[in-house]
């Protein structure tokens, strides 16, 4: 089915990779072609259901290639496409954002939590 497309080119960005699956099923492709039965593995808390759309929909996308064998059970390959392939940087740098500052919004989350439940439940002298 087809949906009308976001005229915001960041929204239009943001529903391509928005998914934390995504950008996990991203890290896991990166290094190598993988099976589904590896990814499933890989990709800690994530369901089959989660994984086969996440995997669909990546490959709606042109990001992923999906390489079926002939074999009986069939086998099946996942890879980064060349388009897919173009995402990993602007993937690292946030990665790389993250590791640098996640601290910091851990604490600005802790600070804002405490002054919040202070404000709420002042105490009584």
């Amino acid at each position: 089915m087809y949906q009308e497309e976001s005229p915001c080119h960041y929204r239009r960005a943001l529903e391509v990779v928005s998914s934390k699956w995504t950008v996990l099923v991203f890290y896991e492709l990166e290094q190598e072609t993988l099976r589904y039965s590896n990814l499933l593995q890989r990709i800690e808390g994530i369901t089959k259901k989660m994984l086969t759309q996440t995997l669909r929909q990546l490959e709606r996308d042109g990001l992923v290639h999906r390489h079926e064998y002939e074999t009986v059970p069939p086998a099946v390959d996942y890879s980064l496409t060349s388009l897919g392939l173009t995402l990993i940087e602007p993937m690292r740098v946030l990665h790389r954002w993250t590791d640098a500052h996640y601290d910091s919004v851990l604490e600005s989350r802790r600070k804002f939590d405490s002054a919040q439940e202070h404000q709420n439940n002042p105490k009584k002298n």
